[in-house]
């Protein structure tokens, strides 16, 4: 019964957000501050995660290949690939929906119970246009950016071992990272990546907005917000994979 009330409210919410802002120059306002709160400051730990995750994926896929009958250079694809077509949009959007998707609901949720949202709307106007529309065209609009940096950030990690370690040479390595590529994957990961952020930031702002009560419910609010947006990214990424692959 739960599910079937916060999916109707979800929607209603999405119909009062979706529309064209009431003052453009607010709106912009408003969008140029979250580019910089959820797309940039969301920069160092995608490059963290990702560099160490490429040298990883490396030594596992040189561990689990060594077979005489493989050749070298299937390290360097099978990174490449899982970056591409999973960790840089997926498993990073996931890790985000902890960041901007608990930072989302507890701002928007503590607007709530301090009454500022009421005060918005006594006063015409559309507070969740005002308030969440821009996070999710900034959100939207960075997430592209993100999934390349971080890709690119996991080939150099893998990069890394092939030059710090014996694992693997740089040479083998960037021979299988080239071997095969299919642009294809980029567009797949790019659309993923743009339908989770879509998830992490409506979702997240619905469970702010609609929160009740004081400072642990905010908090409360906040971890629905995560665990729910992870679940619905991973069932997302199942209908995705069948219908773009």
């Amino acid at each position: 019964m739960h599910l079937f009330q916060h999916t109707g409210e979800y929607f209603l919410l999405l119909g009062k957000v979706l529309r064209r802002p009431d003052r453009q120059r607010m709106f912009w306002r408003q969008y140029s501050r979250e580019l910089g709160k959820q797309g940039l400051e969301s920069l160092p730990i995608v490059l963290i995660i990702s560099v160490f995750i490429g040298a990883i994926l490396t030594i596992q896929a040189k561990t689990n290949t060594e077979n005489p009958l493989l050749p070298t250079y299937t390290v360097g694809l099978l990174t490449r690939d899982t970056l591409l077509l999973e960790f840089s949009s997926t498993i990073l959007c996931l890790i985000l929906a902890g960041k901007v998707g608990s930072n989302i609901a507890s701002e928007i949720g503590t607007m709530r119970i301090t009454e500022q949202i009421d005060a918005m709307e006594i006063m015409g106007v559309n507070s969740a246009n005002y308030l969440i529309l821009p996070k999710i065209i900034a959100f939207m609009s960075m997430m592209p950016f993100l999934f390349i940096i971080s890709t690119a950030a996991g080939l150099i990690g893998g990069w890394g071992v092939g030059a710090f370690t014996d694992v693997i040479t740089v040479h083998d390595y960037l021979i299988g990272v080239q071997y095969a590529f299919n642009p294809y994957f980029i567009w797949y990961s790019i659309i993923k990546s743009l339908v989770f952020a879509f998830i992490i930031t409506s979702l997240s702002s619905y469970y702010g907005y609609t929160v009740r009560g004081g400072a642990l419910d905010v908090g409360r609010a906040s971890t629905k917000a995560v665990v729910n947006s992870n679940i619905l990214i991973l069932f997302m990424d199942l209908i995705l994979s069948k219908l773009l692959l």
